[in-house]
């Protein structure tokens, strides 16, 4: 259950920074999706690690997730470039995710 509650927080996060790009400097309706979905996920999160899982991996898994869909969404909906070293840089953070939780299982 903890492992579903941290892929609703990376999903509402993911939501809450696309909105974030779209409110035009938090000027627009927008704004109330990244307050909401902020929100959420961070309570998520909260539930996720009050559940059984460690902060530190909860919170790599979290924020790599989210940076790495973030770039992906930035480059195939809001005409962001996507270059090689940026991929190369998902690559890695994905990489430093899976570290972490090989890590963590093994006590």
């Amino acid at each position: 259950m903890a492992w579903i509650l941290l892929a609703l927080a990376i999903a509402t996060e993911v939501l809450a920074t696309t909105a974030l790009k779209l409110s035009n400097g938090l000027t627009n309706w927008w704004t109330a999706a990244v307050v909401l979905g902020y929100g959420a996920s961070f309570t998520l999160l909260s539930q996720a690690l009050k559940l059984q899982l460690e902060v530190g991996t909860a919170y790599a898994v979290w924020s790599g997730a989210g940076t790495a869909a973030i770039a992906v969404i930035g480059a195939l909906f809001l005409g962001e470039s996507l270059t090689l070293p940026k991929i190369a840089g998902i690559v890695l953070i994905i990489g430093g995710v899976v570290v972490l939780n090989l890590a963590g299982t093994s006590h």
